[in-house]
């Protein structure tokens, strides 16, 4: 190379070229060789190739699939010059070519080369490949004999055959192809169970200590499911990281192929992903935990789970509603059990010339007798409304705010104001009406 780039004639270049070519009687894609060649016997190369191939030492494969049809039918190896890789795709590449020829393709022969330790297989006086000493060696057989095995497997493949000898014969390849990877791999999936084995492992500890750190802190069992939740999901998408990456896969690759169908799964996820979004943001800010009794739109009643999909909810009559997180997010929430205790209102209607202030006492000291009722904050009665023929008084009392004994105080303290009214002699009227006539003349 130094010579070539000392020359400064350009035509005396190319003379040396030329010469330099001659010389090792170098062949060209599809030509025969010479049998007088005294030089050593070329290998297979592409038309295109100038240089030896060095990806024999940097790959590592030193064998490679001689495909006739998209199926493989031999292996042959590497060599110095050439990487098995390389080798086989032009091997294939001639064969290809062969098979698109309108012509009939003669049978494949083996031609020895005893000087050279060599054989060529033709096909139609063209040099389909050639089998070396390095070929013998690795398959451990002669040449003539290995040549000839060739020759026969590329004879039986390269006579088009019927439909059901195809079919059978693409799936026995497609089927030995497989085992020969699947044991490729088994390395490899070996140690992807592995990692997937101690990512469930951890996972379920970290998950067990998210729990127990969410109970010392948090005292909410959404909020620990939460934590619970995500230290689990996080640690299994760590292990699957690793586990994939152990399989070999590529994970520039995937973030292309993730980019550019993330539009696609965001349009068509919208509302899943809307839900999963607004759980999440419910379990954070709490609007109401686990037992709780709360409104959401039209629906009242216990909450028994939030996850992060729906939160399910029983009525009062007894029914199960599962409401989505998007829903009950953008919708209203009255929570009647974030405080322990809940005010409650009865309104009592006595007669005008009842004394408001035996009423006010006999009504406190009916509230007294009541289970439930809570003293702090203490009772009131007030005056509400003067109307036709009722004073009206609203009495204010605290209960318990779950449902049942909301409803059950309340009850119990109106049939006890009843009582204690009728007992000390207070009426409690209806609606009256007073009709006045007035003295008109009489026509």
């Amino acid at each position: 190379m130094s010579l070539l780039i000392g020359t400064e004639n350009l035509a005396a270049q190319l003379i040396l070229l030329i010469l330099v070519f001659v010389g090792l009687g170098l062949p060209t894609y599809g030509q025969d060789i010479p049998e007088e060649s005294t030089s050593s016997f070329p290998i297979e190369t592409s038309p295109e190739t100038t240089e030896p191939s060095s990806e024999t030492m940097e790959d590592g494969i030193f064998f490679a699939d001689v495909l006739v049809r998209g199926q493989p039918v031999l292996q042959v190896g590497s060599l110095p010059e050439l990487s098995a890789a390389d080798r086989a795709r032009v091997i294939s590449r001639r064969i290809a070519g062969l098979l698109n020829q309108p012509n009939s393709i003669e049978p494949v022969t083996v031609q020895l080369d005893p000087s050279r330790q060599m054989a060529l297989l033709k096909v139609n006086n063209r040099v389909l490949m050639t089998v070396t000493s390095q070929d013998a060696v690795d398959f451990d057989v002669t040449i003539e004999t290995l040549a000839q095995q060739w020759a026969d497997r590329l004879n039986q493949v390269l006579v088009k055959p019927n439909l059901a000898v195809d079919a059978l014969q693409r799936l026995d390849g497609t089927g030995r192809q497989l085992v020969r990877r699947t044991i490729d791999l088994v390395p490899s999936l070996l140690g992807a169970f592995f990692i997937i084995g101690v990512t469930w492992t951890v996972a379920r500890g970290v998950r067990r200590l998210g729990l127990l750190w969410a109970e010392e802190t948090e005292g909410d069992r959404s909020t620990e499911i939460l934590i619970g939740r995500l230290c689990y999901g996080g640690v299994w998408v760590l292990g699957s990281i690793i586990a994939l990456g152990v399989l070999g896969l590529d994970f520039a690759a995937l973030l292309g192929a993730l980019g550019l169908t993330s539009v696609a799964i965001g349009f068509s996820l919208k509302d899943v992903l809307s839900n999963y979004m607004s759980g999440v943001i419910l379990l954070a800010a709490r609007p109401f935990r686990i037992n709780d009794q709360v409104v959401i739109g039209d629906y009242e009643g216990t909450v028994v789970q939030v996850q992060l999909r729906a939160t399910t909810m029983i009525t009062y009559d007894g029914r199960l509603v599962y409401i989505p997180n998007q829903q009950v997010f953008q919708s209203s929430i009255i929570n009647n059990t974030a405080s322990p205790v809940r005010r409650s209102d009865v309104m009592v209607g006595v007669d005008y010339d009842a004394d408001l202030n035996t009423v006010r006492q006999a009504i406190l000291e009916a509230l007294m007798l009541v289970q439930g009722i809570e003293s702090e904050p203490a009772p009131l009665v007030l005056v509400q409304e003067l109307a036709a023929s009722t004073v009206n008084l609203k009495v204010r009392f605290w209960v318990n705010s779950r449902q049942q004994s909301f409803l059950q105080v309340t009850s119990d303290a109106a049939q006890a104001i009843k009582d204690k009214l009728q007992a000390v002699g207070i009426e409690m009227p209806t609606e009256i009406y007073t009709l006045t006539f007035r003295d008109l003349p009489l026509e």
